[in-house]
């Protein structure tokens, strides 16, 4: 099964703040929010939804490919995601801009306040799969310029490629118009808790709604865990106790990442969503969303600590 994975290609600046936000927040000030916060730390790193999720893959054998778009400044990272098995021929460089970019405060509760600068990305709507990635299996459509979501979207159905619809960060920005279109007939609808009720809010459909539109459901809730409803069933997938938290940011591509793998290899679903918990928690220990390593031996060793696969996870050492 060919994975190709669509989506930004950023470089992240990652900054620290040692306190709660909320804490700074006025309930009856909310209308007219004029804050600053001081850090303590700031950090670039390689980011982008697409190749955070490609690394991972890559990292589990997986040899998925990217399409998207990116800036003047991406010889290195183009050499780094090859050099982990990451395909990038589907990668286009646009020389007069630069790679988007990522910047995220987190405080010490792990909330986060995010902006994004689309930079190259806002060219990714120019991208096809019938000429750069024609032999695609199955592609997950992640955030990306709203215009290449669309796009993406239209082109699946229209040469019957299955997509996971991950709106993510864009379900502000994408219409409810194109909320529905993207989750009509996907394969699976990839959310986190706070983004499923947004899509209750702005398209009006109910979860059972949803789920007569798609193959699955998968809902992230951070330390409670996911849910995966897919067939009439709904399986719950527990957390991999971390061994510290040192930063969130990427922890859920890791997740979608482990999970496609598992999906690739023709596992069962909560052996795929246990895949994603492992990976998930590797990112979790780390600064940066693609700074953790593990070989697939100590990954499995790890996921045998945690969870009795019956044997499934040899096909991830084959």
């Amino acid at each position: 099964m060919k994975i190709v994975v669509t989506g930004s290609i950023a470089y992240d600046y990652l900054m620290f703040f040692p306190g709660e936000f909320t804490n700074h927040l006025l309930e009856e000030q909310l209308k007219s929010i004029s804050v600053s916060f001081l850090v303590d730390s700031l950090r670039r790193e390689r980011g982008g939804t697409a190749p955070n999720i490609a690394y991972t893959l890559a990292l589990l054998g997986g040899h998925p490919g990217v399409m998207a778009t990116a800036g003047q400044d991406f010889a290195e990272y183009r050499h780094w995601l090859e050099k982990h098995g990451v395909d990038t021929t589907a990668i286009i460089e646009i020389s007069d801009e630069f790679c988007a970019s990522f910047f995220v405060n987190t405080d010490q509760a792990q909330n986060q306040i995010g902006h994004f600068y689309a930079g190259a990305m806002a060219y990714a709507a120019r991208l096809s799969f019938a000429s750069l990635a024609p032999d695609t299996d199955l592609t997950i459509i992640s955030p990306n310029e709203p215009a290449a979501m669309r796009a993406h979207v239209a082109e699946c159905k229209a040469l019957s490629i299955p997509y996971i619809y991950d709106p993510s960060q864009q379900t502000i920005r994408l219409s409810a118009e194109d909320l529905v279109h993207g989750i009509d007939g996907c394969f699976l609808l990839s959310l986190n808790e706070y983004e499923l009720g947004m899509i209750h809010e702005k398209t009006g459909l109910t979860q059972a709604g949803i789920l007569q539109r798609t193959g699955g459901l998968l809902v992230t809730a951070g330390q409670r865990g996911s849910r995966i409803y897919v067939n009439g069933e709904c399986y719950e997938i527990p957390v991999v106790p971390p061994v510290h938290i040192v930063e969130p940011t990427g922890a859920g591509d890791a997740y979608r990442a482990g999970l496609m793998r598992g999906l690739q290899l023709g596992l069962p679903w909560p052996v795929a969503g246990r895949i994603g918990a492992v990976a998930a928690a590797y990112v979790l220990e780390n600064m940066g969303t693609q700074n953790h390593f593990f070989t697939r031996e100590a990954f499995v060793a790890r996921y045998r600590q945690h969870f009795d696969d019956g044997g499934a996870l040899d096909a991830l050492l084959g």
